[in-house]
């Protein structure tokens, strides 16, 4: 797993794990970036299934329930399958987007 921070966002990568034991390995690490806005990198994952993203379910809802926005980049899916639970963009630019209008709400309490 690799981690860069940006200016207002932890960016995660894998490093070629599968993609499972990544899910895990980053649900293990959750405390060392709960009070941060995450995304997670999948976009070289050009085959992904629900059930690998449902890996990262839980996590997600744990994330922002801490008041932190969660988005995995991957545009292997048609968005009508994945759970509202679980916030998707297809670019990293998108997902940006995504941690700014998320902040914009939480500052104005929603």
């Amino acid at each position: 797993m690799k981690t860069t921070d940006k200016a207002n966002y932890i960016l995660i990568e894998n490093n070629k794990d599968p993609l499972t034991e990544f899910a895990s390995e980053l649900t293990r690490q959750h405390a060392n970036f709960e009070h941060a806005n995450i995304i997670v990198d999948l976009k070289e994952y050009e085959h992904l299934e629900l059930e690998d993203l449902l890996g990262f379910l839980e996590l997600s809802n744990t994330h922002r329930e801490h008041k932190k926005s969660f988005v995995i980049v991957n545009n292997a899916l048609n968005a009508d399958k994945i759970p509202e639970d679980l916030i998707i963009a297809p670019t990293l630019q998108e997902a940006e987007d995504i941690i700014q209008m998320e902040e914009i709400e939480r500052d104005l309490g929603f």
